[in-house]
């Protein structure tokens, strides 16, 4: 027989953790670690020791970056509202640009109504403006756009100021003559409608190009036609054919001497209201719209006659004249205005007219 085998002994424990309770009838908890057991254990508590120092000495970046994200959506959300509440000013700005401009051409349609030399105005040529220097920025081009139109606008501000004193003076000193300049137009904005322009175009009669020295607003019969400015009427009614083939052809025919250096014409009238010799001021009725004479269709033929510097009266552009209707191409006609009139083939007023 072999050698009895003799048993392994198991080893001591390394360290010994008791736990008594408070209370004596229980039982005493025993812990045995061995000398293994306590090592992970250190090594553990060290590891766990190593990751909350970690984590302690991280976390204020960790947070000061959430809280940088945080604020820099803020700026970003701020810059953009500024941005649009910046551009929402410039156009505004340019939006009261247009409403200096749209002025400023009135102001000068109405130096040339009165007969006004605007190159001599105290205003012309404006004030010097000169917008202030902007530092650089993300926003420095839109400032400094929005600096150039408060910079115009408070100069075309500056010049309207002027030319409406220099106006107003006039006025005062000439009131008669404002009086009898037809300055408002004969039909209501809102009833008619330019069909044909004054100055060179294709007759519907003849089909060839002729001169026409008025304009033709396109309105229904028995539309009022209301007299432009102050005056007196020379003739009321339809010219003979045997007096004149030309104006004749007016139908229904109203002319009004205003003052000395104006004579308005209405024609292819329906109903003539006023008579000859008759005193008229701005804004009574005339006659209405119709189809007489030589019409195609219902509409008011419309005639300036300035007198020059020859003392005769010549046809002008009557929309120069008309300060309470806005005309598409109202630019150009001022620039014409002031240009030295051309020489054209019109029909010369009769006598009983022009005299």
């Amino acid at each position: 027989m072999s050698a009895p085998e003799t048993k392994r002994k198991k080893p001591a424990p390394y360290l010994e953790i008791q736990i008594h309770p408070s209370q004596i009838r229980r039982g005493v908890w025993y812990f045995f670690l061995s000398r293994r057991q306590v090592q992970l254990s250190l090594v553990a508590l060290g590891l766990l020791s190593v990751f909350v120092l970690v984590n302690m000495v991280s976390a204020p970046r960790v947070l000061g970056d959430l809280l940088s994200r945080s604020t820099y959506r803020i700026y970003i959300d701020d810059r953009q509202e500024h941005g649009e509440r910046l551009q929402s000013l410039v156009n505004e700005l340019g939006e009261l640009r247009e409403r200096t401009d749209e002025l400023d051409l009135r102001m000068s349609r109405i130096f040339v109504a009165y007969g006004l030399n605007s190159e001599e105005s105290i205003g012309q040529g404006g004030f010097p403006f000169e917008p202030a220097a902007v530092p650089e920025s993300i926003y420095s081009r839109q400032i400094q756009r929005g600096l150039k139109i408060q910079a115009r606008v408070s100069e075309q501000l500056r010049v309207l100021d002027t030319f409406v004193r220099e106006v107003q003076s006039f006025e005062a000193a000439h009131g008669d003559q404002v009086e009898t300049t037809p300055s408002t137009s004969p039909l209501r904005p809102e009833s008619f409608v330019l069909t044909s322009p004054f100055g060179t175009r294709r007759s519907p009669f003849t089909k060839q190009s002729d001169f026409h020295p008025g304009i033709d607003l396109a309105a229904q019969v028995g539309t009022p036609i209301y007299a432009p400015a102050d005056g007196k009427v020379v003739f009321a009614g339809r010219m003979p054919l045997r007096q004149s083939v030309g104006w004749w052809r007016y139908g229904n025919l109203v002319a009004i001497r205003n003052g000395d250096r104006f004579i308005t014409l209405f024609g292819h009238c329906d109903e003539v209201i006023v008579r000859n010799g008759q005193s008229v001021k701005q804004g009574d009725l005339l006659a209405t719209v119709g189809n007489t004479g030589w019409s195609t269709s219902p509409h008011l033929h419309y005639e300036v006659r300035a007198r020059n510097d020859d003392g005769d009266f010549e046809p002008v552009d009557p929309r120069i004249y008309i300060l309470d209707h806005r005309w598409r191409d109202a630019e150009q006609l001022l620039v014409r205005a002031r240009r030295a009139p051309e020489h054209r083939d019109f029909e010369p007023l009769p006598k009983i007219i022009g005299r």
